[in-house]
């Protein structure tokens, strides 16, 4: 019997990693003993199959997330993972469990755990050298950032944006778009850099003018985060805003199309020209105070709403009709998921938006956006880090694998064969499984009733698949860029078995 040892995390970054995705090679783990015949002595890769030994969460997990909860709020936790002895598109538990993990830490994982491109990355000088010296990037920037900019973000910059503000998570993009818009929006009213001593002074009361009663128009169902102005223009669940005071802003309504989409077009034309125009009025009675539109190309938190490529066009139109900025919020949907790097570029837009904002697969937050946007001030839009060095050696190597790896082609080619699998289950069990949708890799499909949403995410854990849910009743796809056929064929067993067990169960 082949004997099995324990490695350190140190043993995985000392090793030589393969150079392209395939074969998925990881060289060291700690302590494979989930089963022999997956792993060698010096090599942990993929697996065949989901490994469950235990429940999920098993006990060990449970154990751990009792303990944890001791110092930190785990209601939410699924269970403890162990992420020395996670590969690839599969993510490990405490218990010994390995599950295909098609959630991707809420669509934040690119390339698969301990990715040998990542940590080939993670090898180099300029990361140790980025690790022991966290740099305020906006007062001592290093000598070679500008060229660091050019070499990850830039190189994938949408199209008409050539500056790029960094910063640390999602939710931050957000906010510091926001601010941007309202900066932007003053400068133009005030027709001059010089502020008033009027101005001065009651902002520091928090009053106009110094604090001018402006405002971002967002969407009913859309998410943009969970601070205090990315909050306040946030439209999902009310359990994201209970007790926060917010900011009264305006929010357009979002369309709820029907599926199948051919079946209900004219239906879903007429609820989109519904949403246009009460859109259109919102923005001629807040005229004069709107600083900017966001949306959404996936209203991904909000249940997986989609919307068509015309009705897209339209909200950037009226936003420009309108003279009010249009962002649009690529914190899930960008990087590479849709099949296209940013998601709105399926939009195939005249006019390019006034800014984009990222996080998630990118590893890195932040925003793009034109020098009109640059306040006349420094130090306006500002804080300490300004972002991360690290997570811009991260996004480097991820933007070079996508690259080469050809993965926007292999997402769109993964894509269309899920859905096409999806949708005749659809049929099969429509007691279930309900207007399936989705681009690329983000695909979605509803429950009927919460309840049954939660049971089926429930029983495909311990089925081996670890998925997520969206909104109220959607069950959606957050897989890695790396999700491949194999993948998705071990999924949609796992998915039949788990709904014949619901069948079984409520319709005997």
């Amino acid at each position: 019997m082949a004997r099995y040892t324990r490695h350190s995390l140190t043993s995985i970054l000392n090793a030589t990693p393969s150079r392209s995705f395939a074969p998925r090679l990881y060289r060291s783990a700690i302590n494979p003993a989930i089963s022999k015949r997956l792993y060698s002595q010096t090599t942990l890769q993929e697996p065949d199959q989901p490994v469950i030994n235990t429940s999920v969460p098993g006990p060990i997990s449970q154990a751990k997330l009792k303990d944890l909860d001791q110092l930190q709020d785990t209601r939410a936790a699924l269970f403890a993972a162990d992420y020395t002895r996670s590969v690839g598109n599969y993510i490990a538990d405490a218990d010994g469990n390995l599950l295909l993990d098609l959630y991707a830490q809420i669509a934040s994982i690119p390339l698969g755990y301990n990715s040998p491109t990542i940590l080939k990355a993670s090898q180099s000088e300029e990361m140790l050298v980025a690790l022991a010296n966290r740099p305020s990037l906006g007062v001592l920037p290093p000598q070679d950032w500008a060229d660091k900019l050019r070499n990850t973000f830039m190189s994938v910059a949408p199209k008409g944006l050539d500056q790029i503000f960094t910063a640390m998570c999602g939710s931050c993009a957000n906010e510091t778009a926001y601010k941007a818009a309202f900066m932007h929006l003053r400068a133009k009213q005030r027709g001059t850099d010089k502020f008033t001593p009027e101005e001065e002074a009651s902002c520091m009361r928090n009053i106009g003018p110094g604090s001018p009663d402006l405002a971002i128009l967002s969407f009913k169902g859309g998410f943009h985060g969970r601070l205090f102005g990315s909050l306040s223009s946030t439209r999902s669940k009310a359990i994201h805003k209970l007790d926060i005071p917010a900011f009264n802003w305006p929010s357009a309504p979002f369309p709820t199309l029907r599926y199948p989409l051919d079946k209900y077009a004219s239906e879903n034309q007429a609820e989109e020209a519904r949403c246009l125009e009460e859109t259109e009025k919102i923005l001629k009675e807040w005229r004069d105070r709107l600083a900017a539109v966001i949306i959404e190309p996936i209203q991904s938190e909000g249940g997986d709403r989609h919307a068509s490529v015309n009705y897209f066009r339209e909200i950037r139109r009226l936003a420009k009709d309108n003279d009010v900025l249009f962002i649009v919020d690529e914190v899930q949907t960008g990087a590479g998921a849709s099949g296209k790097f940013w998601a709105h570029e399926h939009w195939d837009l005249e006019t390019p938006p006034d800014m984009v904002t990222f996080s998630k697969k990118m590893q890195a937050a932040g925003f793009y956006h034109t020098s009109k946007l640059r306040p006349p001030h420094p130090m306006r839009n500002f804080n300490t880090w300004l972002g991360d060095p690290v997570r811009t050696i991260q996004a480097q190597a991820l933007i070079k694998a996508i690259k080469e790896d050809n993965l926007l082609e292999q997402v769109q080619t993964v894509g269309k064969y899920l859905l096409g699998h999806l949708q005749p289950l659809g049929v099969r069990y429509h007691r279930i499984i309900q207007n399936v949708r989705g681009i690329g890799t983000l695909l979605a499909f509803d429950c009927p009733t919460t309840e049954l949403r939660n049971e089926l995410l429930t029983i495909l854990r311990n089925e081996g698949v670890n998925m997520g849910g969206a909104g109220d009743r959607s069950v959606r796809f957050r897989p890695m860029l790396t999700l491949e056929k194999k993948h998705v064929n071990i999924f949609l067993t796992r998915l039949e078995s788990a709904l014949n067990k619901m069948y079984q169960k409520h319709w005997p």
